[in-house]
């Protein structure tokens, strides 16, 4: 029973997770501790809440593992500088100080790390670095219910791979095919994040999202495909692809693209970040889109070839792109598919320790063919009543307790079907980048207003923005076409039709907002403009409490689905605490606040219309 620690660190998206003999025990991100979202600072906070959970030292560890190849890394900025030069100096010049400073030192980063963990005895520590896409695999392969899968890793960049294909079996996974360095469908995917306006490393699902509002029938729309396959990227039939580097500048500068030559490309300029956004903005995001699912269908079908499995286990921060994992699924290239919840580097913790854990120490891994290890993602820390009474008293919070699970889920719904907005918080903390019902917000999804409501006056941010409905698995078919269960709200499945209002001819040329707001289907709040939905399937042996709720929706209005968004304001971490919840629930219009048992409503709460005195702010994602 080998106890091993997962780390990952110093890029973005920094965590922790620990597998005690191939079993996950916890898995959490750093930012959920420091109120610092995507930060990459050593995740001390995360290594400390891994080991309380099991009740181990550090001593105890057999395995501290780190999720990629430093060196190798390095390497690639040297040879990478070296090639482009004398392109590419200042960055070089930024660069090479940090890497000499810091990241050469790796090592002695990680003990220092863990000596702001606790006391340990260095000798014993064990460190290892198993490679950035095998980790991203084996946290995808090793965690599925499969026995045998293709395995394939899709992100911006590791040491020197980009994407890969590779074969899961049993306790064992091997790399078969591998796409590096320019080369990058993440990096492809990042490029245009930046120039429509948003952040890279964390924008990018706002790029997803802003894609629903281009015009598919548009000639722009296909225009702007065809100069990205002419000028940007070649698409090989393997799914392989080559980038044009005279219109990018990642390779060796500070910027993803070379703005003027993307202007005369594409006939206007990068966005800022709070522009106001425009119909080309929106056909360039579908375009990218488009572009972004042929190369994804492309990589799945080789690995298929490859590989000759039925099974597809999936990871990398492109497997987050639950619109093209739905195009995926529609194509049928396998017959099941599994996504790691946690696909981006925070998921390569957990995958360098199982990667240790089954081919390093020769664990044996079980797998029943049809359930997942991860625990619907519940790995995170949950808190005790007397935790939230202590929470409570210090903030002189007013409070009703619910005795019974019942009682309390009957109380909660029917505020939701009033119109209520609810901060959810219950059990253990979600990891990865997805609330899934135990730090959630809530509403109701016939309400027409409650995606503008969402989203200017809880979330704080921009009003495009789309939110995913939380399903009971079992009702899924009623609402969606979906035939498999999405747990982790990772697939995007069309609304079906018999739900759908009709729209007028000219939907599609009506201005931005005004089609947002056009009555689309009868679960208006979580209908994308394309009829598409992010669907979250509750089931009952992972979250029973939450289904116990949505049943009490059911009861109360015939529909067995709310509005699911992350309990957060627009660039905060996911909450992690009661007092985070608490304190989240006070600086915005959300209108009751429910911890475990403890219920607290808005307007009952002393001073509750001072939302200023809670107000924190975080820096803009």
């Amino acid at each position: 029973m080998k106890k091993i620690l997962g780390i990952s660190a110093f890029y973005h998206d920094s965590a922790a997770a620990l597998t005690i003999g191939g079993k996950i025990i916890a898995a959490a991100q750093e930012e959920r501790f420091t109120r610092d979202k995507h930060t990459p600072d050593f995740p001390v906070q995360a290594v400390k809440y891994c080991l309380e959970e099991a009740g181990i030292e550090i001593d105890e560890l057999d395995a501290v593992v780190f999720y990629d190849k430093p060196l190798l890394k390095f390497e690639r900025l040297l040879e990478t500088y070296y090639a482009f030069a004398p392109k590419g100096l200042p960055s070089f010049l930024k660069a090479i100080p940090v890497w000499l400073n810091e990241k050469m030192f790796l090592k002695k980063l990680i003990f220092e790390g863990l000596k702001e963990v606790g006391t340990y005895d260095k000798k014993k520590v064990k460190l290892l670095f198993p490679e950035h896409h095998l980790s991203h695999g084996a946290s995808a392969f090793f965690p599925s219910p499969f026995e045998k899968s293709a395995v394939l890793t899709i992100d911006g960049v590791g040491e020197w791979t980009t994407a890969s294909i590779g074969l899961g079996e049993g306790n064992s996974m091997k790399i078969l095919k591998e796409l590096s360095f320019p080369h990058s469908v993440g990096l492809l995917y990042s490029a245009f994040t930046y120039y429509l306006g948003f952040t890279v490393n964390s924008g990018e699902y706002k790029l997803m999202g802003l894609a629903p509002y281009g015009n598919p029938h548009a000639e722009q729309t296909h225009k702007f495909a065809d100069l990205i396959k002419k000028h940007l990227v070649e698409i090989y039939d393997d799914g392989s692809i080559w980038l044009n580097q005279h219109y990018f500048n990642y390779a060796v500068g500070l910027r993803m693209a070379k703005d003027d030559r993307w202007e005369k490309l594409f006939g206007f300029k990068r966005r800022s970040e709070e522009e106001e956004l425009h119909q080309h903005h929106c056909n360039l995001a579908l375009a990218i889109q488009m572009v972004t699912e042929e190369i994804v269908l492309k990589m799945a079908a080789e690995a298929q070839k490859l590989t000759g499995s039925e099974n597809l286990c999936m990871a990398g921060g492109v497997a987050l792109n639950c619109v093209a994992n739905g195009k995926l699924l529609q194509q049928g290239i396998f017959k099941n598919i599994y996504i790691q919840p946690a696909s981006g580097d925070a998921g390569g913790a957990l995958g360098a320790a199982l990667a240790v854990s089954h081919m390093y120490f020769d664990e044996e891994r079980i797998c029943d063919g049809k359930h997942d290890t991860m625990s619907g993602s519940y790995l995170g820390p949950e808190y005790s009543d007397k935790e939230i009474l202590s929470m409570a008293k210090k903030t002189k919070a007013v409070y009703s307790h619910f005795e019974k699970e019942e009682e309390l889920c009957h109380h909660v719904a029917s505020k939701i079907a009033e119109g209520g907005v609810v901060g959810w918080f219950q059990g253990r903390m979600e990891f990865g980048p997805r609330a899934l019902g135990n730090r959630s917000i809530l509403g109701d999804a016939r309400n027409p207003e409650m995606q503008k409501k969402l989203n200017l006056k809880i979330k704080y941010r921009e009003g495009f923005r789309p939110f995913a409905p939380s399903v009971l698995s079992e009702d899924a078919g009623e609402y969606f076409d979906l035939k498999v269960d999405s747990p982790y709200m990772l697939i995007v499945a069309p609304v079906k039709e018999s739900r759908r209002k009709t729209l007028p001819e000219n939907y599609h040329d009506l201005p931005l907002w005004d089609r947002l707001y056009y009555t689309r289907s009868d679960v208006q709040s979580i209908t994308h403009l394309d009829f598409s939905a992010r669907v979250q399937t509750v089931h009952e042996e992972t979250n029973p409490r939450y289904r116990a709720l949505i049943s009490a929706f059911k009861k109360i209005t015939g529909y067995s689905l709310v509005v699911n968004t992350s309990f957060n304001v627009r660039g905060e971490p996911i909450v992690c605490t009661p007092y985070d919840a608490y304190r989240c629930f006070m600086s915005t219009d959300m209108d009751y606040l429910v911890i475990n048992n403890y219920v607290f409503a808005k307007t009952e709460q002393a001073d509750w219309q001072n939302k200023d005195k809670w107000m924190v702010k975080f820096k803009m994602d």
